[in-house]
């Protein structure tokens, strides 16, 4: 398959597997509906949870709910790439379709924590684009946590103790940006994504683009 180049080109080229991380807050999903919504060359990867499906949403397209049994079964059998414990329940990303993405050379968006990050790196290596998103402050970040009126104090008691941990591990990542404006963060993640899709290393088609250009001597 032939994906368009940033560049207006037709070179064929392989995926990119690009992560977002960030503490609960820091503005992570908004950024990657965003991507999601203004960039056609995008998919989101779509994990499998053994938690029980919240109002809405539907199995197969925000998530692939499977039952606690199933999922140490697919761990077994080597179907995930990455999987974690998060909040009691486990989540893991399918190694099947995400494979399929990259060799079509289309790009896979991931929503994972840092434990996921390092897996998925391990696992895929140079395919893999981390980037992790950082509030302004812990301050402003509880403050966000609040204004969404949708947790108990207690719950978000525990996010700011994970997100302390989870700052703690920025130095895992490819790119790290501060959300201070959600506009700016996410126009700077999507010029990292476009930056990424242009490395020599995945233009599959370039070595053969230049041997028949020279050949030819156009």
């Amino acid at each position: 398959m032939s994906v368009p180049s940033e560049a207006g080109g037709s070179l064929a080229r392989r995926g990119v597997l690009f992560v977002l991380s960030s503490p609960s807050g820091a503005g992570k999903s908004t950024i990657a509906r965003k991507l999601m919504e203004n960039d056609d060359q995008l998919s989101m990867s779509v994990s499998a949870t053994t938690r029980p499906p919240r109002p809405g949403e539907v199995d197969g397209e925000h998530y692939h709910f499977v039952d606690v049994p199933t999922f140490k079964d697919m761990v077994g059998d080597g179907e995930f790439l990455e999987w974690a414990h998060v909040f009691g329940h486990r989540y893991g990303t399918p190694r099947a379709p995400v494979e399929a993405s990259l060799e079509a050379g289309c790009d896979v968006l991931f929503d994972i924590d840092w434990q996921g990050a390092q897996q998925l790196y391990q696992e895929a290596g140079n395919d893999v684009v981390r980037v992790f998103v950082l509030p302004p402050s812990m301050i402003e970040l509880e403050r966000r946590l609040r204004a969404r009126n949708t947790d108990s104090a207690e719950v978000i008691d525990a996010r700011m103790e994970r997100a302390a941990s989870e700052i703690g591990h920025w130095d895992g990542y490819d790119y790290v940006l501060v959300n201070d404006d959600v506009e700016r963060c996410y126009e700077q993640v999507h010029t990292i994504l476009r930056a990424e899709r242009l490395r020599r290393s995945r233009q599959t088609g370039l070595i053969g683009f230049v041997r028949r250009m020279v050949r030819k001597g156009e």
